[in-house]
Order: C-alpha cells, then sequence, then structure tokens
C-alpha cells in the first residue's frame, strides 16, 4: 500500500518516540501499512492524515456492525476473494422473514433452533421483518419479533413507517432495508438520524450501482447491498460481480456486505432455500434470509457455515474437559483422545451409539490427531497427568478405568506410572470398533 507523500512521512524521526514506542517514524509507517499498529497509535497524526491513509489502508469490503450488546454483529471487513488465499473474516448470518400474517406461527420455531457445536452456538441470529402495507400490523409485529431477542432486520420501504419502526427499536441499532432508486434520499435520512446501517435494492445492478452512488454523495457510507434479482442467476451474478468489483479492481462503491433474500426466490419451498443458503454461504452472502427452517434442517447448514468461516491454517478444536456421554456420572468410565473436532465427533459418535454412559476426556493437544499429537508430544503420559490434576478429574469421577486411543497402545505403561490407581486399557484402533467393544466392558 503506497503511503508516500502524506503526512507521516514528514514527521521528523526520533531514535525512541515516547508516545507509540516505535524507533523511527518510517518504521511506525511500515507497521501501519502491514497491519501490526493502529494508525490512531501515532498521536502526531493530522486529521486529515488520519482519514487519508486510513482510507487507504482499509480492506476493500467495508467493516460495519448491527444489533447491541450481546446480539452484536460485525458485517464484511474482508480483504480477499476466496478462503484459501487467507481467511474470510465476518461470518454471514442467517435470518428467518417474519410476516405480520404468519408472526405467532414463526416465531416460536424460530427459538427451537438453538445448539452448540465445538464450542460454538448455533442458532437464528437475524428476524427480516417485512413491511405488507399495513403500517399498523407492521410496527405490532415488530414489537413480537423484539420479544423473541434476536437483532432485527427492518423491511420496510415507507420512510415513514420506517421511522416509527426505528423509534420501537431505538439502542437495538437494527438494520433498515427498503431503500432503492425512489426512496433513498428519505431512507438515507431516517437512517442517519437513528444511526444505523441502510439496505439498498435495484431492479438491476446498472441502477443498483447508480442508487449506491447517490447514497454516497449523501454521506450515507454505511451500507447493506441487497443483491437479490429476478432468478437464483440475477441474485448469484449479482453477489460474485460485486465482491470481484470491490476487492479485485478496486471499486469501494461495491465493498459492501450484502444480503440475500431466498424467501424472494423460491418463496414457499424450504428445501431449496437451504440449498441456495448452502451456495450463497460459499459466495458472498454477508446476510442470508430463509422463509423458515427445521431444527434438522439447519444442522448441515450451521456445520458448513462453522467450516467455510475457520481460519484454514487453524484446526478447528474441541475445548479441553469431560464430556459425559448417555447420561454418565461420576461412576461411569473414562475415555480419552484429542480435542481434533474431527476425532472428537467420530469418536464421540461411537460411543453414543454404543448406549454405554462414558466420561470423555478431552486434553489439550494442539488440534492435532492423535497419531500426529503423539509424535509432537501433545499427547503423552505427561500430558494426561497434567490435564487430570488441573482439572480435579481424581475428584470428580469415582470410576477407576481409563480407555486409551488403540494406536498410542504404547503409551500404557507410562500413563499407568503417571495415574497410579487407575486402570488403564487400549480401546480398539479404530472408532467403529468402539460399539462392540463397550457393550462388551460393560457386562
Amino acid at each position: 500500500m503506497a503511503l508516500k507523500g502524506l503526512d507521516i512521512f514528514k514527521l521528523t524521526p526520533k531514535t525512541n518516540c515516547k508516545d507509540c514506542g516505535i524507533p523511527t517514524c518510517m518504521a511506525f509507517a511500515m507497521k501501519v501499512a502491514q497491519g501490526t499498529v493502529a494508525l490512531e497509535a501515532c498521536p502526531h497524526m493530522s486529521e486529515e492524515a488520519l482519514a487519508t491513509i486510513g482510507a487507504a489502508t482499509a480492506p476493500p469490503m467495508k467493516s460495519l456492525k448491527i444489533g447491541a450488546g450481546e446480539r452484536a454483529y460485525q458485517l464484511g471487513g474482508e480483504t480477499v476473494l476466496f478462503r484459501h488465499d487467507k481467511t474470510f473474516v465476518s461470518k454471514c448470518l442467517y435470518g428467518v422473514a417474519v410476516k405480520p400474517q404468519d408472526a405467532d406461527k414463526v416465531l416460536p420455531e424460530i427459538l427451537k433452533i438453538d445448539y452448540e457445536r465445538i464450542s460454538e452456538r448455533m442458532y437464528v441470529e437475524l428476524l427480516f421483518v417485512e413491511y405488507a402495507g399495513d403500517k399498523d400490523a407492521f410496527l405490532e409485529t415488530v414489537k413480537k419479533a423484539q420479544a423473541a431477542g434476536r437483532t432485527l432486520v427492518l423491511s420496510v420501504p415507507d420512510p415513514g413507517a420506517a421511522d416509527e419502526a426505528l423509534e420501537l427499536t431505538k439502542g437495538q441499532n437494527p438494520l433498515l432495508c427498503g431503500a432503492d432508486a425512489s426512496n433513498y434520499e428519505q431512507m438515507s435520512a431516517a437512517a442517519r438520524r437513528h444511526g444505523v446501517a441502510l439496505g439498498v435494492s435495484g431492479k438491476d445492478l446498472d441502477e443498483l450501482y447508480d442508487t449506491i452512488l447517490a447514497l454516497e454523495k449523501l454521506d450515507s457510507k454505511n451500507l447493506v447491498i441487497d443483491v437479490t434479482g429476478a432468478s437464483v442467476k440475477d441474485t448469484f451474478s449479482n453477489a460474485v460481480q460485486m465482491r470481484r468489483a470491490a476487492i479485485k479492481d478496486g471499486d469501494r462503491s461495491c465493498g459492501y456486505p450484502s444480503i440475500v433474500n431466498l424467501e424472494k426466490l423460491a418463496p414457499g419451498d424450504t428445501n431449496m432455500q437451504l440449498a441456495l443458503a448452502s451456495v450463497f454461504t460459499l459466495k458472498y452472502g454477508s446476510i442470508i434470509i430463509l422463509g423458515g427452517m427445521s431444527y434438522a434442517q439447519a444442522l448441515p447448514l450451521y456445520g458448513l457455515r462453522q467450516n467455510i468461516f475457520t481460519d484454514p491454517q487453524k484446526p478447528m478444536t474441541v475445548s479441553p474437559g469431560v464430556y459425559p456421554i448417555n447420561g454418565a456420572d461420576e461412576n461411569a468410565v473414562c475415555a480419552t483422545t484429542v480435542d481434533f473436532a474431527l476425532t472428537y465427533f467420530i469418536v464421540s459418535g461411537e460411543l453414543e451409539r454404543s448406549g454405554v454412559p462414558v466420561n470423555l476426556l478431552i486434553s489439550d493437544a494442539g488440534g492435532y490427531s492423535v497419531l500426529t499429537a503423539w509424535a509432537a508430544g501433545k499427547l503423552s503420559a505427561a500430558s494426561l497427568e497434567k490435564f487430570f490434576r488441573e482439572n480435579g478429574i481424581g475428584d470428580k469421577i469415582k470410576n477407576r478405568t481409563l480407555l486409551i486411543p488403540g494406536k498410542v497402545a504404547v503409551l500404557k505403561g507410562e500413563i499407568e506410572e503417571s495415574l497410579p490407581g487407575w486402570n488403564i486399557l487400549v480401546a480398539p484402533n479404530e472408532a467403529v470398533g468402539l460399539v462392540k467393544y463397550m457393550k462388551e466392558l460393560a457386562v
């Protein structure tokens, strides 16, 4: 990133800046360019320089927040087109459309989609409240949606109704959608008056782009682009083209988070919406709106998102701890394996199939698989002894039988020495053999 000619280079170099602690101003500039130091760390920067350099070093996809408190989410902030180039930054959010006529039916079902996987809570983050021409019905639906405890997306093209809805949701920082070529000035004024982000749409990509430029002239730059087109093909094309224009071509007017309304593309077809949701999870939908989904249908979709929005350089891990399976208590046998998420799910799944109560002990193994962790010294008698000591396993569990992975049977003797009083058993080499093994052990 070229920073030449800006105020930062006009500062007199210092051998030891007392304010930022970096040896010279040139070194500070290099650290800013690399993203390792915040620009604001230097108190000598003028406001003009801060604004200029800040704009030059900002990610091509604008970063913005919606929601408040525990229900605040960040959108955008992306620097790469593909996850394998580096990583995606802000995970996409899933929302469900709530219409006045079916709010009482939809809202209780939405709350059922709430579970935890690999230490991450998965639930419907957003409620997309739609305006259907009746302002009183819309505002009543907004009140009902507020009670559900989710961040709101207010889809309302009527500036008057939008203003009243924003008054109702003051302090909750909802996303206001509904700006287009016909009303963008009034909608922009309402969004800026209440300090919320504004969703903008258009009948085609050209109109959408022109409306964005018009909003930017009004100093509305806290935008979310509704890329939903007349068809799936148009929507996909819009999402890809806008993101490519921002990241590859440097057009910052295209560099805003996007929203995709799948209820509009496939009304009433839940299965098609879920299939399309998986596509736009991969292809740049910052917010994905569905007409509805069941608990079982949501699981694979959230699992896909968790995989995509994880740094590919870092393995997915399970938090160390004791995981009771099949209603295990302090008298149930223990088994141990590594914290690599894939290993955990395979092992825990087979243990569940056995129907035998067991306490699965997960220690910190650096996110490696069993053999890799053993080779790296992350899975050893010493590491297990440390885990048992720090977590008070001996006090929490009365049973003194511990199963270790079959592929590290060589550790049996060392673990017996490190954990005196424990009966160390070697489990099968493959997890699939655990069902038969556990049933025989329980006899």
